[in-house]
């Protein structure tokens, strides 16, 4: 489609839409944090929960741009 291989598309949304998504958990996690008040404490602990996926996200991503360099 459009000049692209299969393996291009996926890569990409694998890449890009795997991370708006991200992005877009960022912002109903927030929205969830200040509807039901839940503090500095109680913000931080959701946030992070989500960060700690991120994170495994990221790495993956940093580890396979590491292997093809060598």
């Amino acid at each position: 489609m459009f000049g692209f291989t299969e393996e291009q598309i996926a890569a990409f949304g694998m890449s890009f839409g795997v991370g708006g998504l991200m992005l877009y958990m960022l912002f109903i996690i927030g929205q969830l944090a200040w509807e039901s008040k839940a503090g500095k404490f109680g913000s931080f602990v959701i946030f992070l929960g989500l960060a700690f996926g991120m994170v495994g996200f990221v790495a993956k991503y940093t580890i396979q741009w590491i292997m093809n360099i060598k």
